[in-house]
């Protein structure tokens, strides 16, 4: 079988940054998954190519032609297929002359399945060809791409209209060093491709095969189309510029901007820029973020003093001399600064008090009024909190809940809207606020992210909780829910967030209070939050690696505290290795079986005259001493000695089913063993609902 590689490149218009890294893998792997399926190659094994222009799949030993192949065709059951005397009946000769005149009778297979007779004819299929299969194979791979925004344009013929993320321009498919015939998106398939739009030593650069495509275009073309390898090339490129500044001067890192500007340049050129100091009197977050966001450039920090007034360009083109660029770049930077020079200087002159009185014409949601009703009600929730976690901060709170929104009105916010919390950090300082009020109205947006800082301090965590839930329970009151991956207001982000607060700070809030309190009359948004909630609870535990038996043992039963959730997943991981943990789950698993055909409330209070068979008598007794043990071990948290005291229960247990009748005619002893199997329940349950482990 003649084998070779295959490069397929798809040249195009500048893509889109954000998407071209995922296009580029995408691509590679939908078009080796069908070479595979058509049995064109053996085993997936491909490389990607990505550049702003450029989107490319190498593939390694795909077969010229597949192999012809023999297969078994079911025809039908064989009691369809031939009559009593064993001849072939009319819709058996029908069928085989649908499927090949010239198949004879004698040819056919007779195969039991399950006791039953079926007929099969063995039949050859020839192997599809390459250069047959390909314009197929690509055109099925770019409609399973996952690109965001699609783009429709005309094609040269001024007629047909086509979709793509952005127009075609060029088209390789080499097998080897065969130029395969295709055509996608109206462009027809050769061996010719473009470099660089600027630094190319060729116009037109031709691959001779597909093994050389990388080489020739970077030699060539000056093109690296090897998105990790550019990318390895601008942090080498970078360390080495800042080793020339000297030892003490670093970039922050930031793979999102790296993986940015990688797709914004084809053969990357690092180029050292500066600003007047002056613009370093501005908060070292606007400079950032405005050096970062709009300019694509990489602050320099020193370790002595922070911010300097240094950036590094990645530039897309390396000319001799490179001043022009470096001032061009200098010149684009000095209006940014100077709007942010202005915006910080006038949001000063207001101040956030003035900022926090025009809250209230500030509408947070049509259903749910304005920022400053919004605050009022972060306050009543931190106020809670406060009072829950025995707090005392000598701080003016429903001032900090008010003020902590109060630089969404800032100009520097409305320019930088990632800046809110931070800007009110600097302004509240501004106006001699203390250093914990500051921390608290920057960090109650944290953690805004996955893996994010959380908030400094216990007035910072108190606010934040209050303002996410203040978040949730508005949300949830007003039905605007989370719905499939559409999750406008951030919703599970926040529940997220709390779920991190209380576990990494060991928080002892209790969940249900805090929402019963503030849900007084939506008994059924009460019910979605808090159903909600724990679903989030078991995605974070789950996310964290614990397996999901453990994690729906721990988070089923809704715990109202969830600090120790960590330490109680820890333990039942411990129960599990027990020899008698299998028998206690399952006990534990009929205990609840039996207690949900109860037609009436059941409660723990057991009447001990009610309890005559010995069985009951000894059950009873142990789990009375086992019930001492563990209140202590809970006491101090010593969860896993705590169901290690479950141990003594097993027989007891296991004779109290084997001898004992629950059900039983007379009525007080079978509620008053309901009752006994309610308090069993509880007690196995100390820890986790170990029901959930049985198999």
């Amino acid at each position: 079988m003649n084998k070779d590689n295959l490069l397929i490149e798809l040249f195009t218009e500048e893509l889109p940054p954000d998407s071209i890294e995922i296009l580029a893998k995408e691509l590679g792997n939908k078009i080796s998954q069908e070479l595979l399926s058509k049995k064109l190659i053996n085993e997936i094994d491909f490389k990607s190519f990505a550049t702003p222009r450029r989107l490319a799949v190498y593939v390694k030993a795909v077969n010229i032609k597949a192999e012809d192949e023999t297969k078994l065709i079911k025809i039908m059951p064989y009691s369809v297929g031939f009559d009593e005397d064993n001849k072939p009946t009319q819709p058996l000769i029908k069928k085989l002359e649908s499927i090949d005149k010239a198949i004879k009778i004698k040819e056919l297979e007779v195969i039991e399945e399950k006791n039953k007779k079926f007929i099969y004819i063995s039949k050859k299929f020839k192997g599809g060809k390459l250069e047959d299969e390909l314009n197929s194979i690509i055109k099925n791979s770019l409609q399973q791409l996952s690109i965001k925004k699609i783009m429709s344009y005309q094609l040269n013929d001024g007629w047909t209209t086509v979709d793509f993320v952005r127009p075609m321009r060029g088209l390789i498919t080499l097998h080897g060093g065969k130029v395969l015939n295709s055509n996608i998106l109206g462009c027809h398939a050769s061996n010719k491709t473009f470099g660089h739009r600027f630094e190319s030593t060729k116009e037109i650069i031709t691959i001779k095969h597909a093994d050389d495509y990388e080489k020739i275009l970077e030699n060539e073309g000056k093109v690296i189309a090897c998105f990790n390898k550019r990318k390895t090339k601008i942090k080498v490129d970078i360390k080495t510029a800042l080793a020339k500044l000297g030892k003490d001067f670093y970039v922050t890192e930031d793979e999102n901007l790296i993986n940015e500007v990688t797709s914004l340049v084809e053969m990357p050129n690092i180029l050292l820029g500066q600003f007047e100091d002056k613009y370093l009197s501005i908060p070292e977050e606007c400079l950032t973020l405005t050096m970062k966001t709009n300019q694509k450039y990489f602050p320099i920090f020193s370790k002595k003093s922070g911010l300097t007034n240094k950036f590094i360009i990645i530039s897309n083109i390396s000319p001799k001399n490179t001043v022009q660029i470096v001032e061009g770049n200098e010149k684009v930077i000095r209006p940014r600064l100077a709007d942010a020079e202005f915006f910080y200087n006038e949001d000063k002159k207001v101040g956030l008090e003035n900022f926090s009185k025009k809250l209230d014409s500030v509408i947070y949601h049509n259903k749910l009024g304005s920022q400053e009703d919004r605050a009022k009600r972060v306050y009543e929730k931190l106020n809670h909190i406060q009072k829950v976690l025995k707090l005392k901060f000598d701080i003016n709170l429903s001032e900090l809940c008010l003020y902590s929104k109060a630089d969404l009105l800032s100009l520097m916010v409305g320019e930088f809207p990632k800046l809110q919390g931070i800007m009110g950090r600097y302004y509240s300082i501004d106006i001699n606020k203390n250093e914990n009020f500051a921390n608290a109205v920057e960090d109650h947006y944290k953690p805004r992210f996955s893996n994010d800082l959380l908030p400094r301090d216990g007035l910072g965590l108190s606010l934040a909780i209050a303002d996410k839930f203040t978040t949730l329970i508005d949300l949830f009151s007003i039905n605007e829910l989370p719905t499939g991956e559409k999750d406008p207001f951030s919703l599970r982000r926040n529940a997220i967030g709390v779920i991190r607060m209380i576990i990494e700070k060991k928080m002892p809030i209790d969940i249900s209070d805090l929402i019963d309190s503030f849900f007084v009359k939506n008994e059924t948004a009460k019910v979605n939050l808090i159903n909600f909630f724990y679903e989030r609870l078991f995605n974070y535990l789950k996310d964290l690696g614990y397996p999901n038996e453990l994690v729906d043992a721990v988070v089923s039963s809704k715990p109202k505290q969830i600090h120790d959730v960590l330490e109680r997943l820890q333990a039942i991981n411990e129960f599990i290795k027990l020899e008698e943990s299998e028998t206690l789950s399952s006990a534990n698993k009929r205990v609840s079986n039996i207690l949900k055909k109860s037609d009436k409330k059941i409660n723990d209070v057991i009447d001990l005259k009610l309890l005559t068979d010995s069985e009951e008598i000894k059950l009873h007794k142990t789990l009375m001493s086992s019930e001492e043990e563990i209140k202590k071990c809970l006491q101090r948290n010593d969860f896993v000695s705590a169901l290690k005291n479950l141990v003594i229960l097993n027989k007891p247990i296991n004779n109290f089913f084997e001898k004992v009748m629950v059900n039983t005619d007379d009525i007080k002893t079978k509620n008053n063993r309901y009752s006994l199997l309610y308090k069993l329940r509880k007690n196995l349950n100390c820890v986790a609902d170990i029901s959930k482990l049985a198999s």
